[in-house]
């Protein structure tokens, strides 16, 4: 059974960091591209970073290029994304998810709440 589990989310300052994860179980992690995605309260989802699984290469909106950082351990079938000078504006629940076999999975999300 596939499975992925966010944790990381949390209250934080206008220019603060966090750190998220998603730890991975069920299927073969390090052969597959996994994402991040968001969503805010009211709207609908939005993809914010992905990593592939053999190059590695990385992917951002552009709303977050040069503040976020996504990166993956295969050894510990986890992916994380890294938020530095985080704004009001990326308060939303963060999923992280995979396309396996033509299948999205996702993730419960964790919460992120950006405020002073």
């Amino acid at each position: 059974e596939v499975q992925l589990v966010e944790s990381g989310g949390g209250l934080v300052q206008p220019g603060g960091s966090l750190r998220l994860s998603c730890a991975a179980s069920g299927f073969t992690f390090g052969s597959y591209d996994m994402s991040w995605v968001r969503q805010a309260p009211g709207k609908g989802p939005e993809w914010v970073s992905a990593i592939h699984a053999g190059s590695g290469n990385t992917y951002y909106v552009d709303s977050v290029k040069g503040r976020f950082t996504i990166s993956r351990d295969n050894a510990k079938n986890t992916v994380y994304l890294q938020m530095s000078s985080l704004e009001p504006e990326d308060t939303a629940v963060y999923h992280c998810n995979a396309r396996i076999l033509s299948q999205l999975y996702w993730g419960q999300g964790t919460q992120v709440t950006v405020s002073s």
